[in-house]
């Protein structure tokens, strides 16, 4: 048996804000461990064929399934892992996870003798007993094997009102793996009664966001319940194009696509009926860390409950999240409360609210706000750049180039350049000049001359910028060529 890990990465994880950015979501964060999200998702799932041997199952590198934004991030950590293989099919517009999954399942199964079992997975939950998740996962594959759909519900510890549930139907005989179930229904969000009912009752798990099967199976099912995904879907595909380490889907025909959920287009569909959807109880210690809260039940606490990240002063305060990027923070006195402090903005939450932090998202965004949208560091394909300081009529701002990384040969309208080389060593073309400086050395870039910034050397480049014109907006930039493939406002 072949496994396809399917990881979907669009979200944008905007209650985790200000921590959480829309331009650099929580998937792309190391909030537990020194692994991303997205890494750790995928890292998941080393070492299922050597701790469940009597199941031969062989792992492939995974497809990644995100936004364009996002394309960089997810390249430049893929690469970190030696994913060399890994595929990534960008979205031209959101379009919920079936279309997603349908796209995904096109590429899997292009070659009609290749037919493997998908593992959808989202990229941003945490599963801190992995061994058992991968034993639940090697049992499922036996069962998507022989045409199920197998989802997998979460044993709940508590009643909680933040998740969907699924309600497991009559018990399937014992065959010696994991004890599994029909799928009876999904259940939307309860109330906290409900909750506690259901809680109660041990008929109920939590809605995973996991799922399993054959990638001819999905292509059967969405054909069956929405042809009109698969349709836009398939010609979205055989429209798209390979551009370097993407798959571009023809944008068009993807953004005329329908938007759909996969529990909405199919699951609730086959669910309860025929037994073809069966659940697998899962009790692997998951979390979507979806809001500060759940993030601080899964982080470890000092002895008066408080997680505390960065510079951290707390005296005679309990059960907080207190997290500073930078500057000191120091709680004096304090209960239950959420404090993020990032270069750029600053949260206060009471940690029981923190599923209301999406009203600060929408308060930013009628204020047509960046903060909701970056982090004062900017992420780039080649590097990173962050501001100093500004006035008037310019500004200030540090800049970072990866070894061996090149930004685009450009212009701009507005505005002249002065650099300064921090550390590294910086080829500048300027007009028809290379110049090399080192560490030190500056130049100067005149309004409206073609210009190109690259680091020939081996460690990264640093260099502090100065920005002078009518005009210092991101998008006052001409490009000429660039190696990433980007436009001139991308």
């Amino acid at each position: 048996m072949l496994l396809l890990p399917i990881i979907l990465s669009g979200g944008s994880g905007t209650r985790l804000w200000p921590l959480s950015r829309e331009a650099y979501p929580k998937q792309f964060l190391p909030l537990v461990g020194s692994d991303t999200m997205l890494q750790a998702t995928i890292k998941r799932l080393d070492g299922l064929s050597e701790e469940n041997p009597h199941t031969a199952i062989g792992v492939a590198d995974p497809i990644v399934v995100c936004n364009n934004d996002h394309r960089f991030l997810v390249a430049e950590q893929l690469r970190g892992m030696e994913r060399q293989h890994a595929g990534i099919i960008l979205e031209p517009a959101g379009r919920n996870t079936a279309p997603a999954l349908t796209m995904a399942a096109l590429m899997a199964n292009k070659h009609e003798e290749v037919d493997p079992i998908l593992l959808v997975m989202p990229a941003d939950h945490l599963v801190r007993n992995e061994k058992e998740f991968r034993s639940v996962i090697a049992s499922g594959c036996k069962i998507a094997e022989s045409g199920k759909v197998v989802t997998f519900g979460v044993v709940p510890d508590r009643p909680e009102t933040g998740y969907g549930y699924m309600r497991k139907g009559s018990a399937l005989p014992d065959d010696g793996i994991t004890q599994t179930f029909l799928l009876d229904a999904f259940v939307e969000k309860p109330n906290q009664a409900t909750a506690q009912a259901y809680l109660k009752s041990g008929q109920y798990l939590w809605n995973s966001g996991l799922f399993m099967l054959k990638a001819s199976r999905w292509l059967q099912l969405i054909e069956q319940f929405r042809p009109d995904i698969l349709d836009a879907c398939r010609q979205a595909f055989e429209h798209g194009r390979l551009d370097g380490d993407f798959f571009r889907a023809d944008e068009d025909m993807f953004s005329a696509c329908p938007s759909d959920s996969i529990d909405y287009a199919v699951m609730e569909r086959i669910s309860g009926t025929d037994g073809d959807a069966v659940v697998l109880p899962l009790n692997a210690d998951w979390s979507d860390v979806g809001a500060w809260s759940s993030l601080w039940e899964v982080i470890e606490h000092d002895a008066s409950g408080n997680v505390c990240d960065g510079d951290v002063f707390a005296y005679d305060s309990k059960n907080n999240f207190l997290l500073s990027e930078g500057r000191l923070l120091a709680a004096v006195g304090i209960e239950n409360l959420v404090v993020v402090e990032t270069p750029d903005a600053v949260l206060v939450a009471d940690k029981d609210r923190t599923q209301s932090v999406k009203e600060v998202i929408n308060h930013l965004k009628s204020q047509q706000r960046g903060e909701c949208r970056f982090h004062n560091r900017v992420h780039r394909p080649w590097g990173t750049f962050e501001p100093i300081g500004s006035g008037e009529r310019y500004q200030v701002k540090r800049i970072t180039v990866n070894p061996g990384a090149a930004l685009s040969l450009q212009m701009h309208h507005h505005r002249a350049e002065h650099w300064v080389v921090v550390s590294g060593t910086a080829m500048i073309t300027r007009g028809d000049e290379h110049v090399l400086l080192t560490e030190n050395e500056s130049t100067f870039i005149p309004l409206g001359v073609k210009h190109r910034l690259e680091n020939p050397g081996s460690i990264p480049l640093e260099i502090i910028e100065i920005q002078s014109g009518s005009y210092l907006g991101e998008d006052d930039i001409v490009r000429f060529e660039d190696v990433y493939n980007r436009s001139s406002g991308d």
